[in-house]
């Protein structure tokens, strides 16, 4: 676990984690990381059992940012299956698969962190689902898509995405269903 950088004041799980000295004490309970480059979240088997370790880290990044600890723990099911050393062809990292001007913009200064990673990618989805009104859907794809995508289609409610789902990625439109699907 990386020392230093941690983002925000996640209060008890200093304590929950103590005896971790580095990712690899994970042991088996979290997945391997993926070989080389070439995630794709929407076409891959999504893992719904969150290893313990990350379920008390989801529960108070998502309290801490007033997500729904479901669809923050349905996020990185679909993004990266709870695999830590996730990273996608387009270089998203991590558990949440940020984005390196994303992950920096949220404070995380390293992307592998478990603790950095779901805090500064629960913060983004808590900005994008206020950025939407609410609507879980079309903030759902703008942490695919990018929300400038979105913006750009003049999408701003969930009735507007379903409208307009077709000019969005194959990707995306698979995305928004398998979140969703797993929460």
């Amino acid at each position: 676990m990386a020392t230093g950088g941690q983002v925000g004041d996640l209060s008890g799980l200093n304590e929950s984690l103590t005896s971790l000295t580095s990712l690899s004490q994970f042991g088996d309970t979290i997945a391997p990381p993926l070989s080389g480059v070439g995630y794709d979240a929407a076409n891959t088997p999504y893992s719904s059992t969150a290893p313990a370790e990350l379920n008390s880290i989801i529960q108070a990044a998502a309290a801490k940012y007033g997500v729904d600890p479901n669809l923050v723990r349905a996020v990185i099911g679909t993004e990266s299956s709870f695999h830590t050393d996730a990273v996608s062809g387009a270089g998203a990292k991590g558990l949440m698969q940020l984005m390196d001007s994303t992950a920096k913009s949220m404070g995380v200064t390293n992307p592998f962190d478990p603790i950095q990673n779901i805090d500064g990618g629960t913060r983004y989805l808590s900005y994008l689902v206020n950025k939407y009104n609410g609507n879980e859907k079309v903030a759902l794809a703008a942490y695919n898509a990018g929300p400038g995508r979105i913006d750009r289609l003049g999408i701003s409610t969930d009735e507007e995405l379903m409208a307009n789902l077709s000019k969005l990625p194959a990707e995306t439109q698979r995305y928004v269903s398998k979140v969703l699907a797993a929460r």
